[in-house]
């Protein structure tokens, strides 16, 4: 299901997880989100291929969304050889649960804001061409690239003022630009 608006695009997006055995007493199991299935329908963790003691499951459709605003990320994250997509699961407190998928985005930058807590599992995966051709049109239709301007110097000469020296308010013997030799004087009169 694609949804529409102007600078604002949607669609969902099946995650494929796969589970294999852990390899430390500590954790049972590691999980790996390695596909994307485009304009998929909605699933809860249904088995879809089983390869010795690896499964593969549609954990979850998530919603990609699309932002005008966020066209400079997508164009970094088509770059990539091969462009790619970011899942964000979070593992379960409870033992032998599956984990949750937070969220998927094709901004890095959004994902490297998920990777900076340490909270979350963050994937990267590659995209398919169908939705790399759909994200590439969406940002050639919406980015448009920031002029730089450069900042002028204010003229106002600012160095003038000596700001703390001989300040009233700070007594003499605590000025801290007063001269040593100055306090030399004091102590030996």
């Amino acid at each position: 299901m694609v949804i529409n608006h102007e600078k604002y695009e949607t669609v969902s997006l099946g995650i494929v997880v796969q589970r294999t055995p852990g390899v430390t007493k500590w954790k049972k199991w590691n999980w790996k989100a390695v596909a994307v299935l485009p304009g998929s329908h909605d699933a809860e963790w249904v088995e879809m291929r089983r390869h010795n003691t690896a499964i593969e499951y549609h954990a979850a459709t998530p919603i990609l969304e699309l932002h005008g605003s966020d066209t400079e990320a997508y164009r970094v994250a088509l770059s990539d050889h091969p462009p790619c997509v970011y899942v964000v699961m979070q593992e379960s407190d409870v033992a032998d649960q599956n984990p949750n998928i937070v969220l998927v985005t094709a901004s890095p930058f959004e994902a490297q804001d998920y990777c900076d807590t340490g909270e979350e599992l963050v994937e990267k995966v590659p995209m398919p061409h169908g939705l790399v051709a759909w994200i590439r049109e969406f940002v050639e239709r919406h980015h448009k690239e920031e002029v730089f301007k450069k900042r002028k110097r204010d003229r106002q000469r600012v160095d003038f003022s000596q700001d703390g020296v001989g300040d009233p308010r700070i007594s003499q013997m605590q000025d801290v630009y007063r001269s040593p030799t100055a306090l030399k004087k004091e102590y030996l009169n």
